[in-house]
């Protein structure tokens, strides 16, 4: 909209730009209503006889076409038989976009004349009509009905009395004007956060205020604070935040302890990162006189801190979880509680709510009791020191106390560990191997994904690229996190075999999406696999002997990824399905409240019906677990561009370098290669291959060359030189060397 009422088209001669979409929107207006060509330019500010003449002709041609109609002599009216819309606006980086709504099985192509200043994401009515030249459909955004964003991070280039936003994005295709008494102190140069205050109908750009001024370009924690900014994460807490908490009692009293079932005896442990600060699960284990083995699962009560209608509880729940970047945390919680007084520290009293199973010798629960508890951490364990006893160590009857080697000790010097805790690791990790087993054979899906991890120096600077895998320490501690989520679920969800009626936290994976799958089995069959989607069954079965053939191959992170989009998202519901992925009937999130706000909500819930509450409203907690999934989603983009600029950062220092990779992904602009060695991914464009003229091949996944024939095509190896490395854009470059 402008901002007055000065008369925008009044120049004699001059094409009135958008003509067609400012009728439909006034038009649309009421639909019910009717308007002469007199009154739609007198709306749209149109006083000269040329520009009368340009609306008349313009309304002839629509109705010729029937997209409006002339309901008396020169009165017209919307056409109510088009096809008009409502769905979300899918912004690609080459500036066109794609409606998604669910009038429609495709996505439908809107070029970028026809975005209507529709940003990506944005909810929007759009007019669906087909091309003149065969069937397919475009679309043409006529209204914007909900913003997706109004806050972009990028460089700000100024003018003496103006200056431009230049958005990080690469999805956000206008630049961000910024007059001069909107500046808020920034200089030419320096990257900020503006947030659009307007967009004039007749500007191509939208006018904007920048509120937060970051530092320069390519300074690390600007560059941090930067990706945070751009996904609306938070990177520090306010001052009354901090404050709240430091003023939480935190003794543990013994009226407190009173109330709790007291595990302070039993033997307990932590098995975590090396780095990490925030331990929120422990296990317990004590062998029972019946030869079975009592397990508790211990995780930090942090319900009993983090109190409703706080100020703290306000934040928590804003921010929904802790975001995970390549060389910090950013916790949902103040350090006070996610590293303090609810992290499980060794050789401390804790609070805790806990799951503690009898299971017997082939991982079966005999017995079951959830509730609040107090216990005393005697160990922690890094995964590697873990590791290093389960390689080491054979379970028997006279189990000695284990000598941790120096290199794997996270106190740097060799340390005794007690037979108690040795044999404590050994069954539990016995037990795990045989809850997994009958987890993948009831049709779990094995994910066994390579993390991507950097050696850091001082400044944070990547010195060094590692591959981080999942070996059996971590797989123990999954399995009984597992176990825990879901015997929670299960005693709240389910009652006599039967669905309750109770409202409730639940994590559900849908099954995955038949095309998807279609076109997973498309491409992986160009390299000899095949999977069988003839039932759930088949198709659970046949992908993890998918992921089990491509482990270790060149192709297996393409292939891993490509399977992983295939499924559906996991998600935050008070609405069970259950859970494809896990093949879990009942699953919930229990186990980490310090970094999700989800499982806070479930131990709320479980304590509410452990003292015998009703069900409450689920409108609520719908809503509350709508929030969470959109949050976990933003955090784990905000990891990936972490991931992606380490990358970029680390390959500044290998231009002009050769590496062998193989082709992830063909665009008609380009081939996607991953290097092989540290599984950097970069962009071979197709006008820098020069040995011939390529063309895209969608139905190929290829690129083709018109004179030689020759193909480059996902899945195939090929080596390539460093170009350049460019960090404002998180982008790298490559030339093609061979195939």
């Amino acid at each position: 909209m402008t901002r007055n009422k000065k008369k925008i088209f009044k120049k004699k001669g001059r094409v009135i730009k958008n003509l067609t979409r400012n009728i439909f929107k006034i038009l649309n207006e009421d639909s019910d209503k009717f308007y002469n060509y007199k009154q739609i330019a007198a709306k749209l500010k149109i006083s000269d006889t040329d520009g009368k003449t340009q609306v008349l002709k313009k309304l002839a041609e629509l109705t010729a076409t029937k997209k409006i109609k002339e309901v008396d002599r020169g009165k017209f009216q919307i056409n109510t038989d088009r096809k008009y819309s409502v769905g979300t606006l899918d912004v690609t980086s080459n500036g066109n976009g794609y409606f998604i709504s669910d009038d429609y099985e495709n996505d439908i192509f809107i070029p970028n004349i026809n975005l209507g200043k529709g940003l990506h994401n944005d909810i929007v009515k759009a007019y669906v009509y087909k091309k003149r030249s065969g069937k397919k459909l475009e679309a043409d955004v006529v209204e914007i009905v909900e913003r997706a964003k109004t806050e972009f991070v990028g460089v700000l280039q100024k003018n003496k009395d103006f200056g431009f936003v230049i958005p990080d994005n690469n999805k956000m295709y206008a630049d961000i004007f910024i007059s001069q008494n909107k500046m808020n102190g920034a200089e030419d140069g320096d990257k900020v956060q503006a947030t659009i205050t307007d967009w004039p109908q007749n500007s191509k750009n939208p006018f904007g205020k920048i509120t937060t001024v970051l530092g320069k370009p390519g300074d690390h924690n600007t560059e941090m604070h930067s990706i945070l900014l751009e996904y609306n994460l938070p990177y520090e807490f306010e001052s009354e935040v901090e404050k709240e908490a430091e003023n939480l009692p935190i003794e543990i009293t013994d009226k407190e302890i009173s109330k709790r079932r007291d595990m302070r005896k039993d033997l307990t442990f932590t098995i975590d990162p090396k780095d990490a600060k925030d331990f929120d699960d422990a296990l317990s284990f004590t062998k029972l006189e019946n030869g079975n083995y009592e397990i508790g699962i211990h995780i930090a009560d942090v319900s009993h801190y983090l109190q409703p209608k706080t100020i703290l509880d306000d934040e928590a729940y804003d921010r929904a979880t802790s975001v995970y970047l390549v060389d910090r945390v950013v916790p949902m919680l103040p350090e006070m509680l996610s590293n303090g007084v609810c992290s499980l520290r060794p050789n401390e009293e804790k609070l805790t709510f806990s799951a503690v199973f009898e299971i017997n010798d082939k991982a079966q629960i005999v017995g079951e009791w959830f509730g609040r508890t107090v216990t005393y951490s005697d160990q922690r364990f890094a995964y590697e020191e873990a590791q290093s006893i389960i390689e080491n160590v054979k379970l028997s009857d006279d189990i000695q106390p284990y000598t941790m080697p120096k290199d794997i000790s996270i106190i740097d010097k060799e340390y005794k560990v007690t037979p108690e805790i040795v044999e404590a690791t050994l069954k539990l990790d016995e037990l795990a191997k045989i809850l997994r087993k009958k987890r993948m054979k009831d049709g779990a899906i094995s994910f066994d994904r390579v993390e991507v991890k950097f050696n850091l120096d001082k400044e944070a600077n990547p010195i060094g690229v590692f591959f981080k895998t999942s070996k059996d320490a971590n797989k123990l501690i999954e399995e009984f996190m597992l176990l825990a989520n879901r015997k929670v679920a299960e005693f709240i969800g389910s009652h006599q075999d039967k669905p309750s009626n109770k409202t409730f936290i639940y994590r559900v994976h849908d099954e995955p999406d038949v095309e998807k799958l279609a076109s997973l089995q498309n491409i992986i069959s160009k390299f000899g696999y095949k999977i069988n989607t003839e039932s759930k069954e088949s198709t659970s079965e046949s992908l993890n002997q998918l992921l089990n053939d491509v482990n270790g191959k060149a192709e297996s992170n393409m292939i891993e990824t490509l399977a992983i989009r295939s499924m559906s998202k996991a998600v935050y519901t008070t609405q069970n399905i259950g859970h494809y992925g896990l093949a879990f009937d009942y699953y919930s999130h229990f186990t980490s409240p310090i970094r999700r706000y989800p499982d806070v909500m479930t131990h709320r819930l479980l304590q509410h019906y452990l003292e015998g509450g009703n069900t409450p409203k689920a409108d609520l907690y719908e809503e509350r677990c709508k929030h969470s999934s959109k949050r976990e989603e933003l955090a784990s983009k905000a990891e990936r561009s972490s991931i992606k600029y380490m990358q970029v950062k680390y390959m500044q220092d290998h231009k002009d370098e050769v590496f062998g990779g193989v082709i992830t992904g063909v665009t008609e602009w380009g081939i996607y290669v991953e290097i092989s060695s540290n599984k950097c991914e970069g962009m071979v464009r197709i006008r820098d291959i020069k040995n011939d003229y390529y063309v895209f091949d969608e139905k190929q996944y290829a690129i083709v060359g018109q004179s030689t024939k020759h193909i480059y095509q996902l899945g195939d190896d090929v080596v390539v030189r460093v170009k350049n490395a460019d960090l404002e854009r998180k982008h790298l470059d490559f030339t093609l060397i061979e195939n």
